[in-house]
């Protein structure tokens, strides 16, 4: 069985079209599956939206994505997990070489990742660099990550000491394991940030990581871009 976990946060709007695109994507495939999100304390519909389009909800108050992460696993009872972010679509084909991956012998991995929407032309310009970065790296981005359950134990999980950048410790720990594979095929996730925040931001944020490196990430502290108050995208529906 694959367990498809969602971790969100007030993520009412887009929700139902991610669960919807995982429902399509497994449906032609023969397996058997089950929907986890892991509502992390929200104030609007994101439970209710959830167990809507078919979904178990499991509710927590941690506000810490790995955290939030581990306890949709823990909830899992599939032999294969995948980390979807609730803004992420994904495809048949993903899912696919997914499975794939994993006969073939990964320990678990991650997908290319395409942004939706209009974006910074800058933005634009460095997703295929940092594709090809992850890819090399055996790096996973956070908005699709897989492994087998065997694995995700043995690692124990993301750290939860980390408020940021647990995908990229997961993948490291995973690797540790075995072999650790970033799928051609992709996911297209939401470019809600790259249009909510400004150019300014975002510099000031990479300022940071490189002057505090792990310590910025150890600490909700300063990690607005992931944690601030949700900020009006005018390309989300309403």
């Amino acid at each position: 069985m694959i367990s498809f976990i969602v971790p969100a946060y007030n993520e009412q709007r887009l929700l139902g079209r991610t669960l919807d695109a995982i429902r399509a994507a497994v449906g032609g495939l023969a397996q058997s599956y089950e929907l986890i999100v892991v509502d992390d304390g929200s104030t609007d519909d994101t439970s209710a939206i959830a167990r809507a389009h078919g979904a178990r909800v499991v509710p927590v108050e941690f506000r810490q994505i790995a955290r939030t992460r581990n306890a949709g696993a823990h909830a899992a009872i599939g032999g294969t997990l995948i980390f979807v972010d609730a803004d992420t679509i994904v495809s048949a084909a993903t899912v696919r070489a997914t499975i794939e991956a994993l006969r073939q012998g990964a320990v678990g991995g991650g997908a290319t990742v395409s942004i939706d929407g209009r974006v910074p032309l800058w933005a634009r310009l460095l997703m295929p660099v940092l594709n090809s970065v992850f890819r090399v790296g055996g790096l996973a981005a956070g908005c699709y990550v897989f492994c087998s359950r065997a694995v995700f134990d043995a690692v124990g999980g993301f750290d939860e000491r980390l408020y940021a950048a647990e995908e990229i410790a997961f993948s490291r720990a995973l690797k540790r394991e075995g072999s650790v594979i970033v799928l051609r095929e992709s996911v297209t996730t939401s470019g809600r940030k790259l249009r909510v925040h400004s150019r300014r931001e975002l510099v000031r944020l990479w300022m940071d990581v490189a002057c505090q490196g792990t310590a910025l990430v150890r600490s909700r502290d300063g990690l607005s871009f992931w944690y601030g108050a949700r900020r009006d995208d005018p390309e989300e529906p309403k």
